[in-house]
């Protein structure tokens, strides 16, 4: 076993709730809270049935111990099956939190990943639960960034934030050094190593590979804790990779995740962004523009052009989102799905832009999302927006009550206000002495049509 391997263990198994910073446990909260809204918003959508499905089909209960159910559903399935079929369907409404300097996201798999393995456990404290989703934003965080400097394709999240999920399981289930750094081993090796930029040029119901990660950090926490070895998970223990791990502990990963104000690829929000500034500080709307120039970076250019045919593809474009903010003022669940895709002002805004690459937008990324716009107005003035970043992550945070603002509207449409709050209450109320995991439990697995 490595030092860094040591570390992680010690860090993960070994590290007492409390010892936790406060605002590392506040953040876990609010990425909880966050999840949880896009969970339930994706909850009607066909990825999101056909996952369930799915779960129900092809992942049954097997050992009654190793049995969850589905969230905002209630059908039991495996542990591992639960978690898939929750990851699955969040991953598959792209409003979830990220990590800039993963390029992809942690929550979509550790917070379904939380809720699955709360079935198999006895009842255990708030601060205890936040300490297991910190645990998980910060292995998985680093696994993703491991990854990507070590390997010359850009993978999806599935590939290391099943390394997340592992440290989860780890930790609730009461591992050993190394049981875990078996399951790391497992989870690494039979990760999602999908493409990234091969969904981007044909958006499909693949998106991020979450699930994948979800059902694979589960399934290899479950193959070690039986005796299946795996070791070492080279993201981790490899010498090459050992500086991205020396903070462990001191840098808190947790506190820097950004969410999303819309449900669309973060790639694409700088542009969205820029184009709202301009608008509402110009007070215009869409009859006063005749042309829109996005500049970006790179892989933000290469998202889906044109007006999509369905929701995959809607979630995946730049013009298509900088459209609908410019006809709409705004970017929800019905702009993304059924008759939002063949809005006829959308589409006559979608034909009025331009995209293209500007390299010192590329230089930035992954640490940072830049985009400038310049619109053109019919009476033939032009304006400029300069260097915009997307809103929501360190650089310009939403606050506590955007947060919850967005968890309501994200949810309140599937369960109702009131079930909508009493979750809200629940997840922000896990800090609280005495509170125990049940009291949000008891609010998350029923189905959604029982308010």
């Amino acid at each position: 076993m490595t030092d860094t391997f040591q570390t992680v263990a010690d860090f993960t198994l070994g590290r007492a709730a409390q010892d936790f910073p406060e605002t590392a446990r506040k953040a876990a909260a609010l990425m909880l809270l966050d999840t949880l809204g896009i969970t339930i918003g994706s909850g009607p959508m066909q990825a999101g049935r056909i996952a369930r499905e799915s779960a129900a089909a092809l992942f049954g209960v097997g050992d009654p111990g190793l049995s969850a159910r589905i969230l905002f559903d209630g059908r039991r399935v495996s542990v591992a099956g639960a978690a898939y079929a929750a990851a699955t369907q969040t991953d598959n409404l792209d409003g979830h939190d990220g990590y800039n300097p993963t390029k992809g996201h942690i929550g979509v798999a550790v917070i379904p990943a939380l809720a699955a393995l709360a079935e198999t456990v006895q009842d255990f404290s708030g601060a205890e639960a936040l300490a297991a989703v910190i645990v998980g934003y910060e292995i998985a965080g680093r696994a993703g960034i491991s990854l990507h400097d070590t390997v010359s394709d850009y993978h999806t999240s599935g590939a290391w934030n099943a390394l997340g999920v592992v440290a989860v399981a780890a930790r609730m289930r009461g591992f050993t050094a190394e049981q875990m750094r078996q399951a790391m081993g497992i989870a690494e090796y039979h990760g999602p190593r999908s493409q990234m930029m091969r969904e981007i040029a044909n958006p499909t119901m693949l998106h991020d590979g979450s699930g994948w990660g979800a059902l694979v950090g589960i399934s290899s926490a479950v193959l070690a804790e039986k005796g299946f070895t795996g070791a070492p998970a080279i993201t981790i223990e490899a010498a090459d990779v050992a500086p991205h791990w020396q903070d462990l502990g001191h840098f808190w990963q947790m506190e820097h995740q950004y969410v999303k104000p819309y449900p669309i690829c973060r790639w694409a929000h700088a542009a969205i962004d820029a184009t709202r500034a301009l608008m509402r500080e110009n007070d215009l709307a869409h009859q006063d523009i005749a042309a829109i120039q996005v500049n970006t970076f790179r892989e933000s250019a290469c998202l889906f052009q044109g007006m999509p045919d369905d929701t995959s593809k809607a979630q995946y474009s730049l013009p298509f989102a900088v459209a609908t903010m410019v006809a709409h003022g705004r970017i929800g669940v019905e702009s993304i799905t059924g008759a939002g895709l063949a809005d006829p002002l959308v589409a006559s805004v979608v034909e009025r832009i331009s995209v293209a690459e500007a390299a010192r937008h590329s230089d930035r990324f992954p640490k940072s999302r830049f985009a400038d716009v310049s619109i053109t107005l019919t009476d033939g003035r032009i304006l400029e927006s300069g260097d915009v970043h997307a809103r929501g992550g360190p650089e310009a945070p939403m606050d506590e009550a955007e947060v919850i603002d967005k968890f309501m509207e994200f949810a309140t449409p599937s369960l109702g206000a009131s079930r909508a709050a009493a979750i809200c209450d629940a997840v922000l109320g896990l800090s609280a002495p005495g509170s125990k995991f049940s009291d949000l439990g008891a609010l998350i697995y029923a189905p959604a049509d029982q308010t």
